[in-house]
């Protein structure tokens, strides 16, 4: 009976599905993995779209057109005219642009040889350097408007630094370094200093963290210098490092807004006014918001020209020759 049952028994079928249907379970199955990174990264990336691209379509929209609020009988589509407001008749718009180019020079150069210092200097092994790096960033966790309240008190007349000064001597008594147009520029890259110096150190210091110690045992080996390790080793690897971090440095410290309106509001006597402040003065004050998206369209074609440009001229990612 057993044998008969093992007789009656069908073979198993060895037919194969066409090759069409085969080749488009195949391409299917592999297609699926391709697709989900797209898929995962999709809600982030319509996130972005919605909150990036589109104020971005909406400045450049507005800065061809006449838009005021409080006249609306002068809206209107205006072309160009908006900028060649701002290139021909507003003596405003090159003084900001200047002072908001000084104050990107002279703040991230500073920031840069800062915060390259502190950052060696608590790479080295020392008793308390984990209570010095603490120090060293903890600028960087405070909010920039408790920055600005901070400063602002130590630059008060009456109870900040300039009545210890005059306690012993050195100056006068209700002296402003914030209201004197002498003492006001170095006042506020100061206060900036102190926010800015901690992002370069932190940084520039976890590349430090990735140089490895052999490089630095050779060369000692074959005599050479502290200066010249320095500058044969550590600038060279640090090189990415140092390109990004004054990069988004740069363009942060050009639209710098908070930390000047609330030490100076831009004075004294327009001082201290860099162009996002002068845009903001004509959105928020004026109600000119077409003339104001045109400067701001303007000042996003300079940053990303100045990006680029930077980029290509530093070989970014690129190998040293």
């Amino acid at each position: 009976m057993a044998q008969a049952a093992a007789v009656a028994k069908p073979p198993p079928s060895t037919a194969q599905p066409p090759p069409g249907k085969e080749r488009r379970r195949r391409r299917g199955a592999g297609a699926s993995p391709r697709r989900l990174p797209y898929l995962l990264i999709a809600p982030a990336a319509l996130l972005m779209l919605g909150f990036i691209a589109y104020p971005v379509i909406s400045v450049f929209y507005y800065s061809l057109r006449h838009y005021n609020p409080t006249k609306p009988w002068r809206d209107g589509f205006a072309g160009l005219d908006n900028f060649v407001t701002a290139f021909t008749d507003d003596p405003d718009f090159w003084r900001t642009l200047g002072f908001s180019l000084q104050w990107v020079a002279v703040e991230v150069v500073l920031q840069l040889l800062l915060g390259l210092a502190l950052a060696l200097l608590v790479n080295q092994t020392f008793v308390g350097r984990a209570l010095a790096r603490a120090l060293v960033f903890s600028p960087w966790a405070v909010s920039g408007v408790l920055t600005s309240t901070i400063w602002l008190l130590i630059f008060n007349s009456q109870t900040g630094i300039t009545r210890y000064l005059a306690d012993i001597g050195i100056g006068s008594y209700g002296t402003s370094w914030l209201s004197d147009t002498g003492t006001v520029f170095p006042a506020v890259v100061v206060a900036e200093l102190w926010r800015g110096v901690p992002f370069f150190a932190i940084l520039i210091l976890a590349d430090l963290q990735s140089v490895s110690k052999d490089l630095y045992e050779a060369a000692e080996v074959d005599g050479a210098s502290r200066w010249r390790q320095f500058f044969h080793i550590t600038l060279p690897h640090l090189k990415d490092a140092i390109i990004l971090s004054t990069l988004l440095r740069a363009v942060w410290e050009f639209n710098n807004v908070d930390l000047l309106y609330t030490l100076t509001g831009g004075g004294p006597a327009g001082e201290t006014t860099t162009l996002p402040l002068r845009i903001a003065s004509i959105a928020v004050d004026s109600h000119d918001f077409g003339y104001a998206s045109a400067l701001t369209a303007i000042a996003f074609v300079i940053l990303l020209f100045c990006s680029l440009l930077y980029l290509r001229l530093s070989k970014f990612g690129g190998q040293d020759t």
